[in-house]
């Protein structure tokens, strides 16, 4: 290696130091915006059970079949004289339906009512570039950014134009990326979609962030890389 290379190298180190020295990782972004949680209204989606859910089912009809169950992990539940219902992601009327349909072949015109009484732990995942990383309990309604801030706030490597939601409704597995620059909130965030149980919000790293990981990882932690270069450099000035 020529020691005039070497000292291009050194400087591109040098520089890169100074470029990176507020993008590396673990740096806390100032200005991640505080979140208000979203309001509830009449607009707002309906409650869809999730195991872990406890339920009152009420057979009017045949009183002695009620029971109050507790959905289970498979999101099903179990009753007499019928096989396991799928109640996980349903609402209540969707429920009260589909047991209605199950009892038909049991029971002459069944009156079913389903009454929740206990809800189970709605967690949300976050990840990525964020200040803690980690599984948090949503105490309402939240939206990406309000689950963002659960976590601490961006980091300053994050990348926040496309945050990523990984969310599974009714069986199906879907992504979504949304906006969560500065500017996007102040203009109001165009995907304020409440979070549900379960969903994963994952903050990539941004370009620049790359480049300060790279720089901190294969540089700066170089030590006798960095010796070296120094040592070349002088030894170069003293001839």
């Amino acid at each position: 290696m020529s020691r005039s290379f070497v000292g291009m190298l050194a400087v591109a180190v040098a520089a890169g130091f100074a470029g990176c020295a507020a993008t590396t990782s673990h740096a806390r972004a100032d200005d991640t915006p505080a979140a208000a949680f979203a309001p509830y209204t009449d607009e707002s989606p309906d409650y869809r059970f999730y195991p872990g859910d406890e339920v009152e089912i009420i057979i009017a009809s045949a009183p002695e079949l009620s029971r109050t169950v507790t959905v289970a992990p498979d999101g099903r539940i179990a009753l007499p004289l019928i096989e396991p219902v799928r109640a996980a992601e349903r609402t209540e009327g969707e429920l009260e339906a589909a047991l209605t349909m199950a009892y038909a072949a049991q029971l002459r015109a069944p009156e079913i009512d389903v009454v929740p009484k206990t809800y189970g732990s709605r967690q949300v995942f976050v990840g990525g570039e964020v200040a803690r990383p980690g599984v948090y309990e949503m105490p309402a309604y939240v939206d990406a950014l309000q689950a963002v801030s659960m976590a601490g706030g961006f980091l300053s490597s994050a990348k926040r134009d496309d945050v990523l939601i990984l969310s599974r409704a009714r069986g199906e597995n879907s992504v979504r990326s949304v906006d969560l620059t500065t500017g996007a909130i102040r203009e109001g965030v165009p995907e304020a979609t409440p979070l549900a149980r379960y969903d994963v919000v994952f903050v990539p790293r941004s370009r620049i962030g790359q480049v300060g990981l790279f720089m901190q990882q294969y540089v700066r932690e170089a030590l006798p890389i960095q010796f070296s270069l120094y040592y070349d450099l002088n030894g170069d000035r003293n001839r």
